[in-house]
């Protein structure tokens, strides 16, 4: 998974609906906190994905 920081506008759908995986940096732009998912957190990443408004967020099927 990736995060277009340019894209980014920093509404946090992300770090709230994934907490474990994204998190805000202090310009307030999302970040990657962890690049293992585990467990359910597969379907928390593809959720967080869609919620993000701009689609700033790329995930990879393995």
């Amino acid at each position: 998974m990736a995060i277009n920081r340019e894209r980014c506008i920093g509404a946090g759908q992300c770090a709230l609906t994934a907490p474990a995986v994204f998190a805000q940096d202090d310009d307030g732009l999302s970040e990657l906190v962890s690049d293992r998912v585990d467990g359910d957190g597969g379907a928390l990443v593809q959720e967080a994905a869609r919620a993000c408004p701009v689609a700033a967020i790329a995930v990879q099927k393995v």
